[in-house]
Order: structure tokens, then sequence, then C-alpha cells
């Protein structure tokens, strides 16, 4: 199994109260990769933000002015969803990695989904950075049923292995 480069951290607004498990953040890309098969390290950049943030963010980025819980920034494109849609010569020559994209998550969004949906912070956070990891990886919910169905299988999937109760997704 690669050695992946996951890389989060909490901006600085967040108060300790509100931090979301970075060991959680970790293990959920690193479960969500081994389960896409990606056979190569691989670098992800997740910064966790305020609602305040993220409403700018998605406003710049996609001209919605509102907050959102998680948006990903995929730096590949892919002919088809999952880690064999990749070209395995994207990797860095200097590093080794194959640099997956960013993920920035609303902590404000984390806890108020957790509890509109009735479970925990780390069960909403592990949903979300699995969701954001197969946006990475040219997964999408927004044009075809049949593409939103393959996503919730995979997340259904990942969660299940992450030890979360599958049938939220």
């Amino acid at each position: 199994m690669p050695k992946h480069s996951i890389h989060a951290r909490h901006h600085q607004a967040i108060p300790p109260e509100d931090r979301l498990s970075i060991p959680l953040i970790k293990r959920c890309v690193s479960v969500s990769l081994l389960l896409e098969a990606a056979d190569m390290p691989c670098e992800v950049n997740i910064l966790i933000t305020d609602d305040d943030a993220i409403r700018d963010i998605n406003n710049r980025y996609r001209n919605i002015d509102e907050p959102t819980d998680v948006i990903s920034f995929p730096m590949h494109e892919f002919e088809t969803p999952g880690w064999e849609g990749l070209d395995v010569y994207e990797a860095d020559p200097e590093t080794g990695y194959v640099h997956l994209g960013d993920v920035i998550v609303s902590a404000h969004r984390v806890a108020a989904q957790a509890i509109e949906y009735e479970h925990s912070r780390d069960h909403e956070t592990a949903y979300l950075i699995a969701h954001s990891i197969l946006h990475l990886l040219g997964y999408d919910h927004t044009d075809e049923a049949e593409q939103k169905k393959q996503m919730r299988d995979r997340e259904k999937t990942i969660m299940k292995a992450l030890g979360f109760d599958e049938n939220y997704v």
C-alpha cells in the first residue's frame, strides 16, 4: 500500500471546541484511496474552515453566495471516475506523489448537519471527506442518475469500511 501525503489543518478562525478530528480525516482519505485502488502515493490538502470563509470561496469559484459543507478542487480530469481513469504519468517527478487536489470543509456545516441527520460529528466528517475524495477522483453526482448511483455506492462502501452506518448516504 503506498504511503500518501495527507495535509489537513484547521484555519485559525476555528476555536478548539469546533475542530474536527485530523486523525479521522487522514484515515478517511487513506481508506478512500485504498478502496479506489490508488496504487501510487497521492497528495491531498484539506483545510477546515468556517461558514464565512467557505461562503467566500463558494462565491468566488462557483458563483454561489452561500456557505456549503465541502468544496473539492480536483487537479486532474478523468475519462472515467476512479483511479483507473488517471494517467499514472501525472506524478510529480520531484516528489513521486500524484497531487489529487484540495478540499475545503466547513466545521460549522459538519456540526449543523450532524444534528440535522442525527448522527455524530465524526460520522458527518467521514462522509464529507469520503465524498470529496471521490470528487477528486472524478466521480460526480450532478449530471446523470447512473453517475449519482455509482458515487453513492462508493460512499457506502467507504463508510462501511470506516465503521460507520453506510445507510446514511
